[in-house]
Formats: C-alpha cells, sequence, structure tokens
C-alpha cells in the first residue's frame, strides 16, 4: 500500500495512549488500533479531523505517502481494482 498511516508516532509524540485517544475522539480501541497499526484500508475524514484535533497535530503528519516498488506493480498488473 502507498499510504502509510503513522499515528503511532504522532502519540508517542504526543505521549498519549490507544485508550486516551480512543476515549477523546469516541471510536473503539480495535478500531483505533487498525488505524495505529497500519492495517486500515480507508478512514474517515471526520476521524482524521478528531485525531488531528486530539493530538494537535496536521493531517500530513499522520499519512504519508510512499510509491510502489516496480516488484509490487508487476505483482499487481493484471489484478482488478
Amino acid at each position: 500500500m502507498a499510504i502509510i498511516i503513522n499515528l503511532d508516532v504522532m502519540m508517542a509524540m504526543r505521549k498519549k495512549g490507544l485508550t486516551e485517544l480512543a476515549g477523546e475522539i469516541d471510536i473503539t480501541l480495535a478500531n483505533l488500533s487498525i488505524l495505529k497499526n497500519n492495517k486500515a484500508k480507508a478512514i474517515r475524514l471526520s476521524t482524521l479531523n478528531e485525531i488531528c484535533k486530539a493530538l494537535d497535530c496536521q493531517p500530513g503528519d499522520i499519512l504519508q505517502y510512499v510509491p510502489d516498488t516496480e516488484d509490487e506493480d508487476e505483482a499487481n498488473a493484471g489484478k482488478d481494482i
């Protein structure tokens, strides 16, 4: 995947735990854990807004674009998207 979610890094910088952040933004621990561990396939803008408010950061502090490698592009060449 080309988008990396660096939520764990920002949480560490702000010294906020998973339970504390989940309570502040009214999201389940399970869903926040999925985001934190970079397993999410999508994120609602309203959720991103609440995370940024709670961590006092910008979306770009959490989301990072990393281009796919050529090997990944070739492996995905014949697959429907």
